[in-house]
């Protein structure tokens, strides 16, 4: 099984020639990120993924995590590898220096959180619920609540957790029923049962702090009543030091497919009387609260498909040089490697172009990110806002759609031994299988994309994307290679695709909703395949301008505009069957008669 060796050479590419660090870099506050800085810090993220969790992922995944007596124990090497996370400083990159945090920006911790992912998606699961809940209480919690949770969270003594759904509930969080009862003191008493809870309960850190949809007695129903509780396992004193266990335990851990060395849990709040929790924010407004760590978990989520992918390239890559298997159709040498052979060239193509393109647009959505926070004008922060919240359900959902693609291909590429569980190919698989359900199914972000983004501003956040892109495409006709400039039709003619396809699903849904949901999964796969020409074309032009400065690098550059070549050849010709599928509407799919299934 090949080791990780982590991308930093692609990395760099992105961040600095790119220009998406050095967007960043201007910002104010963010005077200190230079590339020095910002790349010693990824070389030293690459080698604490090399060295410590990448050996792990094997392991973890043969032995799984054991329940007993309500408490669970993750594979050997687990403790160890979390204490070395932690002391190295890893939990606080992206945390506050208020609450003892790096305060690195995302663009920064992007990368950071791909190479842990990289290396073992199982393990890399306990520190991004908790940064994900660390999110939510910085924005919606009391200042008390931060001061009590956040510095333990932050360094990694504590971790955190969601606690969404529920057996009956499923996707539809409406249907919560964990109930949250008012006391005397202001606390409130949680009961109620939880599923599917990722590290609801280990043994890694000294106390878990678990993040809890439940409702109040007066509650309306329906999302509107839901509110957002803090339930630590341990009580919490007022001096910060722990108290009594509290009221919640983890009763059953799922048996999956895949992420084995990752608890899955059932959590079980009150069976002695109810766990004590507090508000975090305003009453019934749980589920907008939440939204704040779904929207930074999906994002993560959809890092998680561009690492899983680039795992698995690695993999297969190392085996087709070393397998020799057939001959050469084009010079008849027998007994070649098999990565001579067209179509596990053609398929290493695929797998390389389409996760490049992923991570340049998970980057992208990063600096905006940053943008959006840091940005001195307000109408910028606005924009950039915008396209966030455009483009989180494409980095969710076309990514992790990647992944799965990716793995399956790695695993055609290993042939008949990539059916074997010691080559590894499978486990990447099947760890991958997850990824386009959980934190949303991919139906979930069309749905999103085109009711919660699209329909509600009626295109603007859009068309500000469309606008972006015909800016870089124009640049991209401006380039200084012939063979760069050329690629710039093809990128026009793919951005007015998806401004066509955005019309007409809007057309669509304002006299038939139900023809336009019938097509909301086929236009997200549009706009992620036309984004990733966007960040190719973007790529070509920074490295033909790197050619014609005289890079020493040329040889690396004039291999990204060529995968930028078979991008458009091979992916971003389906951006017209997609626009054609749109445009004509999803009627046929609620049409169809229930007894013709």
């Amino acid at each position: 099984m090949a080791d990780y060796t982590p991308p930093l050479r692609d990395m760099r590419f992105i961040l600095e020639d790119m220009g998406y660090l050095g967007e960043v870099a201007v910002l104010p506050g963010q005077e200190e990120i230079t590339a020095d800085v910002t790349f010693a810090i990824l070389e030293e993220a690459g080698k604490f993924a090399a060295a410590m969790l990448a050996p792990l992922n094997r392991s973890g995944d043969r032995e799984g995590c054991r329940l007993q007596n309500n408490v669970v124990t993750t594979p050997k090497g687990w403790k160890d590898a979390y204490a070395a996370y932690r002391e190295a400083g890893w939990t606080g990159v992206a945390g506050p220096q208020e609450f003892g945090g790096q305060n690195l920006a995302k663009i920064v911790a992007t990368p950071l959180q791909e190479m842990w992912q990289s290396a073992n998606l199982a393990f890399s699961l306990l520190p991004l619920l908790s940064f994900g809940a660390i999110d939510a209480l910085l924005r919606t919690a009391s200042t008390e609540l931060k001061h009590k949770y956040l510095p333990k969270m932050i360094d990694g003594t504590w971790s955190g957790t969601m606690n969404l759904t529920e057996p009956q509930a499923g996707s539809d969080l409406g249907a919560v029923r964990t109930r949250a009862e008012p006391q005397p003191d202001g606390s409130y008493r949680i009961s109620g049962q939880k599923i599917f809870i990722t590290y609801g309960e280990h043994d890694c850190t000294e106390n878990i702090i678990h993040l809890v949809l439940a409702r109040l007695p007066d509650a309306p129903p329906g999302v509107k009543g839901i509110s957002l509780f803090v339930v630590p396992k341990f009580l919490v004193n007022a001096d910060g030091s722990l108290g009594a266990r509290n009221d919640v335990k983890c009763v059953s851990i799922e048996h999956k497919l895949g992420i084995h060395a990752s608890p899955t849990c059932v959590m079980a709040y009150g069976d002695e009387g109810g766990a004590v929790g507090h508000l975090v924010g305003s009453a019934n407004r749980g589920l907008e609260h939440m939204f704040v760590m779904m929207n930074e978990a999906r994002f993560s989520v959809g890092l998680q498909g561009i690492a899983v992918a680039e795992r698995s390239y690695q993999q297969a890559l190392a085996y087709a040089r070393e397998r020799i298997q057939g001959h050469d159709a084009v010079s008849g040498e027998h007994d070649v490697a098999i990565i001579r052979h067209p179509d596990v060239r053609r398929m290493l193509l695929l797998m390389k172009s389409r996760t490049q393109a992923a991570r340049m647009l998970a980057y992208a959505v990063a600096a905006q990110f940053d943008r959006a926070l840091h940005h001195a004008d307000a109408e910028a922060r606005k924009q950039s806002q915008a396209l966030v919240d455009l483009l989180i359900p494409v980095v969710k959902a076309w990514s992790t759609e990647i992944g799965n693609e990716s793995v399956q291909l790695g695993v055609q590429i290993h042939g008949g031994m990539g059916f074997i569980e010691e080559t590894g190919a499978a486990q990447h698989l099947r760890d991958a299988r997850i990824l386009t359900i959980y934190e949303g199914t991919t139906g979930i972000q069309a749905l999103d994309l085109l009711g919660r983004k699209l329909a509600r501003d009626g295109g603007e956040s859009l068309k500000l994307l469309i606008g972006t892109m015909l800016r870089d495409a124009e640049a991209l006709a401006a380039a200084p290679l012939p063979e760069a400039a050329a690629l710039a039709p093809a990128l026009k003619n793919a951005i007015d695709t998806l401004g066509k396809g955005g019309h007409s699903l809007l057309v669509t849904g304002m006299g038939n909703m139900g023809a336009a949901l019938g097509v909301a999964v086929p236009f997200l796969h549009l706009t992620g395949v036309v984004c990733g020409a966007w960040q190719w074309g973007r790529a070509t032009t920074a490295a033909a301008k790197a050619i014609q400065a005289g890079s020493t690098d040329a040889d690396y550059y004039r291999s990204q505009i060529a995968l930028a070549q078979f991008y458009f050849s091979h992916v971003a010709s389906s951006a017209a069957g997609l626009a054609q599928t749109v445009a004509q509407g999803g009627s046929e799919v609620s049409a169809f008669p229930d007894q013709g299934f």
